[in-house]
């Protein structure tokens, strides 16, 4: 049998496991393969769907969408928080609100602010302006971010953008730009892994060993940030340095999907389905499967970290 896994870039644990062969090594051992489908978050859930993939991972709000749309969705795994990650990022100069400028949260009111639309982002920023008593979907222009939208800040284009990643290292790196709201200390900002639910339901042992090779592949780059970063800045673009504080920064740690999570995931589908993103109310604890919960909290305390 062959594994179809999906790999959003953005997720740096199945970016690594993609190439690594940690996971074909395991597999091997079972007389199974593992195909690789290079597939954007917002994608995912569609792709598992129509069995185009059989396993695949996101940041925290795509997950919730599925859900809303109606995918039978169940989760296997998640990163430990990350703090570093992400960030809410205004010109340096827009310290005087007087002049028009942007001093605090409830300063977005009316602006436009660019951003991953359907990724954990959309969560981030929803979650900052109903702090401030503002609405995600009435409140401000959410504009899909681009590769220019760094630039588009810089000249005045557009008022706030999510920085994540290599990008956030880069533009904090040149100081221009002055830290509106950090995603780590509004939310838990956790890579979320996922299948379907027919897969848990026949195959829990094979989705626990996609875990237990997901553990391995962030052991390895936790061990090999240099070697890391290079091959994400050659693929991906940006200089190996602003990637390197970018992986730094992450936890590289799994953690089996417990109900803290679900109460994280729940708040976060209330303030997105209050903000009108989400189509319909849902009941994250719907995509929980006991059974895997159980294989892959095994496979995670068992999980080695063999040396590539």
């Amino acid at each position: 049998m062959t594994v179809n896994i999906g790999v959003h870039p953005a997720n740096p644990s199945l970016y690594h496991l993609s190439r690594l062969g940690l996971l074909e090594e395991l597999l091997a051992a079972h007389g199974e393969t593992a195909a690789w489908h290079r597939i954007g978050g917002l994608d995912t859930a569609a792709a598992l769907a129509d069995g185009t993939i059989d396993f695949g991972g996101t940041g925290s709000t795509p997950p919730l969408s599925a859900q809303a749309a109606g995918y039978d969705l169940v989760y296997a795994a998640v990163s430990a928080p990350r703090p570093g990650h992400g960030a809410l990022l205004v010109r340096a100069d827009g310290d005087d609100v007087s002049d028009g400028n942007i001093t605090s949260l409830a300063d977005l009111k009316g602006r436009t602010v660019q951003l991953a639309i359907g990724s954990w982002q959309t969560h981030f920023v929803a979650k900052a302006l109903a702090g401030q008593g503002l609405s995600y979907g009435a409140d401000i222009t959410a504009e899909r971010s681009t590769a220019g939208s760094y630039q588009a800040l810089l000249d005045g284009r557009i008022d706030a953008w999510v920085g994540q990643g290599a990008e956030l290292s880069a533009a904090r790196r040149e100081g221009l730009v002055r830290t509106l709201a950090e995603a780590g200390d509004l939310i838990a900002d956790r890579s979320v892994f996922f299948t379907r639910r027919d897969v848990a339901d026949s195959r829990p042992e094979l989705v626990a060993l996609i875990v237990r090779a997901l553990a391995a592949a962030d052991a390895w780059a936790a061990g090999h940030l240099d070697e890391a970063a290079a091959i994400a800045a050659e693929d991906q673009g940006g200089t190996a340095a602003d990637w390197r504080a970018a992986l730094a920064a992450l936890p590289w740690r799994l953690e089996p999907v417990s109900d803290a999570f679900v109460t994280e995931q729940q708040e976060a589908a209330d303030i997105l389905a209050a903000a009108g993103f989400l189509p319909r109310p849902i009941t994250v604890a719907d995509a929980r499967h006991a059974g895997l919960d159980t294989a892959a909290a095994q496979a995670l305390q068992t999980a080695d970290s063999p040396e590539k």
